[in-house]
């Protein structure tokens, strides 16, 4: 007998369009797999773990979601990218440990189930996940009528990779004098959208018309930019080069994630001039006549990820990370401080 219930239908939760998000995304959960093979459907998602050459292999886990960013994506009616954010946001932290990622899973909340939508949801998750060279091995869709609104989604997922012990990111070697680079977001990322729709009244404002200090970009297509996935760079980087300390940098800025990967009795010297900001940011501070500070304890302010490295090895590490289509550069120097961040 074929799956449908006509009175869960009526409480608000059509089975059969689950069904046929899933079918919708199978396309999209296959470029992710190994041999193009995209079985979801079951009560769990399998991977094969191979880890031939490692002697202590450690699983590592990063899990969150893409916050308040989502609104932008339903206001503008645009889903085919904040898939890609989730991603990076797991993957991202993952890699600051040194750990390849291997699988990811996601969670969507819907207030109804659209498969074309959800299907463009996953579209980009299974971005993500090419971008990061892992596979989308499962993931659930739920339908929550009357808990929010009916087009109304909210997206989560998880990741896992694995690194050989040995091999894992130790700060206990960094020292005075070594330095910190600069890898490049693609603007606000998934982190501060709160005050971002705060300051620029989304729900009201023009989303879609070009804006000058923007370089003719609209502000929606500006903010609604995925977060870039930095896996497969510095992979390559941990290959060639002895890597001292990795940072995220989301929520919190500067001051709360690069101490993260700073030991204590040191910390960063960084002038604000050599901060290569990107036009949103001095808009953002403009209009929400936001305090410096504050900048740089909310956002990235264009700096998506930071790594520390010998002085001796700076110029190879950045020839490497552009080699790999990072824009990298010197962003500031190791120094004794309790401090953490020390801007000047």
């Amino acid at each position: 007998m074929k799956s449908f219930s006509e009175s869960y239908k009526d409480a608000g939760v059509d089975i059969t369009a689950g069904y046929k998000a899933v079918e919708l995304m199978k396309k999209h959960v296959a470029r992710t797999m190994p041999e193009g093979k995209a079985d979801i459907g079951g009560f769990g998602g399998l991977f094969p773990l191979a880890i031939g050459g490692m002697k202590e292999p450690v699983l590592v886990s990063g899990t969150d979601g893409v916050g308040t960013k989502l609104r932008l994506a339903i206001l503008l009616d645009k889903h085919d990218t904040i898939g890609i954010d989730c991603v990076a946001m797991c993957v991202n932290d993952i890699i600051c440990c040194g750990a390849k990622p291997l699988f990811f899973l996601d969670y969507i909340a819907c207030g109804r189930n659209v498969p074309e939508r959800i299907a463009e949801i996953v579209g980009g998750v299974a971005e993500g996940c090419v971008q990061a060279g892992c596979a989308l091995i499962g993931g659930e869709t739920a339908e929550h009528p009357g808990t929010m609104p009916e087009y109304d989604y909210d997206l989560a997922g998880f990741s896992v990779g694995v690194v050989d012990r040995a091999k894992v990111i130790d700060n206990t070697k960094m020292k005075e004098g070594d330095i910190m680079l600069a890898l490049p977001s693609t603007g606000v990322h998934s982190n501060g959208f709160s005050l971002v729709r705060k300051v620029f009244d989304v729900e009201n404002c023009d989303l879609v018309s070009p804006v000058e200090e923007l370089g003719g970009k609209s502000l929606g297509e500006t903010l609604l930019a995925p977060t870039r996935i930095y896996v497969k760079s510095m992979l390559a980087l941990f290959e060639e080069v002895s890597v001292k300390g990795v940072s995220h940098i989301t929520g919190g800025g500067f001051y709360e994630n690069m101490p993260r990967s700073i030991p204590k009795g040191l910390g960063v010297r960084i002038r604000k001039s050599d901060v290569k900001i990107p036009p949103i940011f001095h808009l953002i501070e403009k209009k929400g006549n936001i305090s410096e500070h504050d900048m740089f304890n909310t956002f990235n302010m264009g700096v998506g990820m930071s790594v520390v490295v010998a002085k001796e090895d700076a110029e190879s590490a950045i020839k490497i990370l552009k080699a790999n289509g990072e824009e990298a550069y010197i962003l500031g120097e190791i120094v004794k401080s309790d401090d953490g961040v020390v801007l000047c």
